[in-house]
């Protein structure tokens, strides 16, 4: 393996081997907590812009297959691992992860300390970083990567949204890589659903409980979906800072109270913005499958799983608004619904792809929103 740099803006450098791509990666670097679900992790595209280390130790074990995929490629910038198996085994492996991140360009660097560089992240925060295989010259690195944007004013959903609308199909018992196998199940409710780095899993919970589902690029006008016809509208997860997104806040704000709408991740944080709130960048943010959040309303907690570097304001948010969620950890907001309009949404992630499904109850909540709005 070739010798590989890891520098981060603050100056720290960690030496490991290469695997992946070859080449320099520029980029976010925070951590994940999952101990299983890498495959899912890198082709989420709420990644985008960033380099992603597994606390994890062993990775690569179980290889990567056609199966586990949330879109149709990887949109990590730079992955970093404490030790990479290049020789997996799991009757379900196509191939190995390397072979996957080079084919993806993903610059990878493996050997290092993952757990030193995950408290250092935690005590300083998420930082701007560098992966290279090609310049070793750490002062070099050090002064490109102190001049590479910050993650925050980014809109990156716009690199990671579709071009053009869709139709999808399958659901969570068919086939993830062929559109030629589709769910035979009654549609009674037509959803549409705003693409900001959509998960795939998102719209296979939609198929299964019943709905015919389209999606849309980011910057699609409110009227253009009114004119679908819709019983209900999705904001997906998606990268980068929500405030730099204003063109979906201003969308929002047209769409709320016209039809029932359920937000993810950055479509709650839209959400929140739409309805006259703020954000805040958290210090090193929830990423992982083993996040506690308590559901206000019940008084249950559900382990969820997340993905976000930002979180909603709740003194930004006006008397017309309810939290409904907050994180166990840190008491951050973790969902909120309006108290007139058909509207919900959640930082977390209920369809959870890598990650526990107690918080697929969220879907027919949503179910819930539109059968009551069609009465």
């Amino acid at each position: 393996m070739k010798t590989t740099l890891l520098i981060l803006e603050d100056g720290t450098i960690f030496e490991g081997n290469g695997f992946g791509a070859e080449g320099e990666a520029y980029g976010e670097v925070v951590f994940n907590t999952a101990i299983t679900g890498y495959q899912e992790v890198l082709t989420d595209p709420s990644y985008n812009g960033q380099i992603v280390t597994m606390t994890y130790p062993e990775i690569g074990n179980y290889g990567v297959n056609h199966e586990d995929v949330e879109s149709s490629r990887s949109f990590v910038r730079g992955f970093v691992v404490k030790e990479y198996w290049p020789s997996p085994r799991n009757w379900r492996s196509n191939g190995n992860l390397g072979a996957y991140l080079s084919r993806y360009g993903v610059v990878g660097i493996e050997g290092i300390d993952t757990r030193e560089l995950t408290k250092r992240i935690r005590t300083h925060g998420a930082q701007r970083g560098v992966i290279s295989t090609v310049d070793l010259d750490p002062e070099s690195l050090l002064n490109k990567v102190r001049s590479s944007p910050s993650i925050v004013g980014l809109d990156l959903a716009t690199e990671v949204s579709c071009s053009e609308p869709y139709r999808w199909r399958l659901g969570i018992g068919t086939s993830r890589s062929s559109h030629d196998q589709e769910v035979k199940a009654e549609n009674r409710f037509k959803v549409v659903a705003y693409d900001f780095g959509i998960k795939q899993n998102i719209l296979r919970r939609l198929v299964d409980i019943g709905c015919e589902v389209w999606v849309v690029p980011s910057r699609t006008p409110p009227y253009e979906v009114l004119s679908m016809h819709p019983d209900g509208i999705v904001l997906s997860n998606g990268p980068g800072d929500p405030a730099a997104v204003s063109y979906a806040i201003e969308s929002v704000r047209t769409l709320i109270g016209k039809k029932p709408i359920f937000g993810i991740c950055l479509g709650h944080q839209i959400i929140g913005w739409a309805l006259g709130g703020k954000t805040y960048k958290l210090k090193f943010g929830h990423r992982g499958a083993n996040q506690p959040v308590k559901n206000l309303l019940t008084g249950s907690v559900e382990i969820t799983s997340q993905n976000h570097g930002f979180a909603v304001d709740p003194d930004s948010l006006g008397d017309n608004v309810e939290i409904t969620h907050i994180n166990l950890n840190d008491n951050t907001v973790e969902g909120l619904r309006h108290k007139e309009y058909p509207l919900f949404s959640v930082q977390y992630h209920p369809e959870a792809s890598p990650g526990p499904h107690d918080s697929a109850y969220l879907f027919d909540q949503f179910i819930k929103l539109m059968e009551e709005a069609e009465s």
